[in-house]
């Protein structure tokens, strides 16, 4: 392995690692869901901003009208995504939204053949059924001893809806080549500070300094680091290898769970996030199934 891969992998595994950990932030802040969101965008258009600074990213000219238009429609759908996501975990879990949510690349293959129209292969609707056996297995497991059916139920759908708008933005980003992604990236965060900022609790602030650490870290770190390792990993990675990379989010995510809140999944939750992701690499990696010859055409990673 060359110098720039070793550190694209590292930088990757990295970016990784510290998206394992938000869902613990954003349960450890106890703040209500449209809090941590706005202040994440706070922070994060702040950290993002002087980022964007230093890499001579806010000259004049980089944008016309149609792509900065474009970034903030992404905005929308980014900052959705994360409100939708950030409320799966206290109703679902923090593994299971996580797991759930990474049915998002089906979702972007299903938009991209309506909107796009991208072909959906066999190999495809395949990987998607054995998705969609993952979600059904979830989805009966009824959440832990003691969780409320609706409440864990209407975590499983809010983490759908976060992956659709995942996905959405995903396809609205497909347009943006050539956008320098940091500055895609503190426009979307600028976008959510602005929507979200009507509905943020702004006259009773956090209270605690664990609160303020939470909300300061998810912002910097979660937002601001996250988006240079992520970046930088991409620009060195080929696409199979960042999308293999990418599942350490997830298996951090389940972990972090079990660890923080002692949140243990039963065998038929295992089954369906294993189906879940083993579906989702499969699709991503391009591998082909048994009966068929190996595809020539490589699967690009979302």
């Amino acid at each position: 392995m060359n110098n720039s891969l070793q550190r694209g992998s590292l930088e990757m595994v990295a970016a990784m690692l510290i998206s394992g950990t938000i869902g613990w932030l954003v349960l450890l802040s106890g703040q209500p869901v449209l809090d941590v969101v706005f202040w994440r965008c706070v922070f994060g258009a702040l950290t993002l901003l002087l980022i964007c600074a230093a890499l001579g990213f806010l000259r004049p000219g980089i944008l016309t009208r149609a792509t900065f238009a474009l970034a903030v429609l992404s905005g929308v759908a980014i900052v959705g995504n994360w409100v939708l996501l950030f409320a799966s975990y206290s109703r679902a879990s923090i593994a299971i939204g996580t797991a759930v949510y990474n049915v998002q690349p089906f979702m972007l293959v299903g938009l991209a053949a309506l909107f796009l129209g991208e072909k959906v292969t066999v190999q495809k609707l395949v990987w998607l059924g054995v998705a969609f056996v993952g979600m059904l297995a979830i989805v009966s497991a009824h959440g832990e001893p003691g969780q409320s059916g609706s409440d864990y139920l209407a975590g499983i759908a809010l983490a759908l809806g976060a992956a659709l708008l995942y996905a959405i933005a995903a396809l609205i980003i497909k347009r943006l080549d050539g956008t320098p992604p940091h500055l895609l990236a503190l426009i979307q965060v600028i976008t959510g500070a602005l929507l979200l900022a009507p509905w943020a609790n702004l006259t009773t602030l956090p209270q605690t300094t664990g609160a303020w650490s939470s909300l300061l870290t998810l912002g910097i770190v979660h937002t601001g680091l996250m988006y240079v390792l992520l970046y930088s990993a991409i620009q060195k990675l080929p696409a199979a290898l960042t999308g293999a990379l990418s599942f350490v989010y997830p298996i951090a995510a389940i972990f972090v769970d079990w660890f923080a809140f002692g949140h243990r999944l039963g065998l038929v939750q295992w089954l369906g996030v294993a189906a879940i992701l083993l579906a989702a690499a499969g699709m991503q990696q391009g591998w082909s199934l048994p009966w068929r010859r190996r595809s020539t055409t490589p699967v690009a990673s979302s």
